[in-house]
This record gives structure tokens, C-alpha cells and sequence, in this order.
């Protein structure tokens, strides 16, 4: 009787994840070296693509609800995209995320995107059920609370695009010293400024400008 060839996504479905499985906190995770290795081991042919944003300059999306990064992954000529948000160790959005918090959140997307294709799909299994239930139904906020809210949130959030070319242009045209300026607020790089900052930077530097 004629052997019927197994499909890509029934081989990566078959190997056995467990034994290379992490824990973060209370979270399981399977380990981006083997997941790329035992992909590459099934399918030698697979590739992948970090997708690029904001005119492809940048391996993130930054959005008014947080950071996220892409991950299209082909094998066998099919091509899935998962779309990640860059979350901390107990899977909450983080603000400002540095250079190691994307590169960690491609490495998770990276393994969801391979799991679209068989390998390690039954790890995730639940993950949006057991999001829901750990988190806790509150009552709409009244109209001062939603304020301060909106508040914290504007204090939170870290520079845009748009606001760092900005700023990139106006150091440009005065010729500061950006070293400066970011190590005067503290920061490794224009990303990592509050947007309630952000006033105060162009103040600085068009007063300068003028001077």
C-alpha cells in the first residue's frame, strides 16, 4: 500500500515541545532556539521575516493601544503573519519599551508564527482564556477618574515617530549636541522620552535656535 506523505504543518505538529518548554512567571514558553532548529530540522526550506514600520525604518508599530511587532513565517510556500504586542514578563503592555524588550517580543512572535504552522501550536492553547479570566471586570470609570486616567496614560507614553523627527530636526538645524540632550533627560535614545516632554524639548531647542 502506497505510504501517504504527511503535510508540513501534520510533521511540525508531531514533534514533541515539552521538553524545551520555559517558565516566566507563571506563563510556559517554548525556547526560539529550538522551535527555529526543529523547523529548520522538518523544513529546511522555511524563512522568515521581521516586518518593518513607520516607512521601514523600525521593527515595531507604535499605536495609541502599545507597541507590536510582526513576524511572518513561510514554509512549504505558505506564508502566516503573527502580530505580537512587546508585553513584560507577566504579559502586561510596557510602555517604553527599550531595545531588549522588542528583540525578546520578536523572539516570542517569531515562535507563535512557527506555531501557526504546526510546531508547538498545543502550547498556546487556552492563552487567550486564561488572559480574560485573570482579568478583572471594573465598572466604568466616572467622568473625573476617566480624566486622570487620560492623563496618566499622556504622562506615560514615550515620544512618537513623528515627534522624534521632529526633534532629530530641530538638533539638525542648531546644531546640538544630542548626547547631551538625551543624557539630560536621562535617556538612551529619543524613543525613550515622555511625550509630556515633549513641549518642553522644543522649547529648548527653538530658544536656542533663536539665540
Amino acid at each position: 500500500m502506497e505510504k501517504v506523505e504527511q503535510s508540513a504543518f501534520a510533521r511540525l505538529n508531531a514533534v514533541n515541545v515539552s521538553g524545551h518548554l520555559e517558565m516566566k512567571g507563571q506563563f510556559s514558553y517554548l525556547s526560539w532556539p529550538f522551535a527555529v532548529a526543529e523547523l529548520r530540522k522538518v523544513e529546511p526550506s522555511a524563512s522568515w521575516e521581521v516586518r518593518r514600520f513607520h516607512d521601514g525604518e523600525l521593527p515595531y508599530l507604535q499605536t495609541d493601544l502599545g507597541f507590536f511587532v510582526e513576524v511572518a513565517v513561510t514554509v512549504g510556500g505558505v506564508t502566516l503573519s503573527q502580530i505580537h504586542p512587546i508585553l513584560d514578563t507577566k504579559n502586561r503592555p510596557i510602555v517604553c519599551p527599550t531595545a531588549f524588550d522588542v528583540n525578546t517580543s520578536i523572539q516570542r512572535c517569531l515562535v507563535k508564527a512557527i506555531a501557526l504552522h504546526g510546531l508547538g501550536l498545543s502550547v498556546f492553547a487556552g492563552e487567550d482564556l486564561s488572559l480574560v479570566e485573570e482579568q478583572p471586570v471594573s465598572p466604568p470609570p466616572r467622568p473625573a477618574a476617566a480624566k486622570r486616567a487620560t492623563q496618566l496614560k499622556q504622562v506615560g507614553t514615550c515620544l512618537s515617530v513623528e515627534q522624534q523627527n521632529r526633534v532629530k530636526k530641530l538638533v539638525e538645524q542648531t546644531k546640538a549636541d544630542m548626547a547631551r540632550l538625551l543624557d539630560y533627560y536621562n535617556v538612551e535614545s529619543l524613543a525613550d522620552i515622555r511625550a509630556n516632554q515633549f513641549d518642553r524639548v522644543v522649547r529648548s531647542l527653538e530658544h536656542r535656535r533663536a539665540a
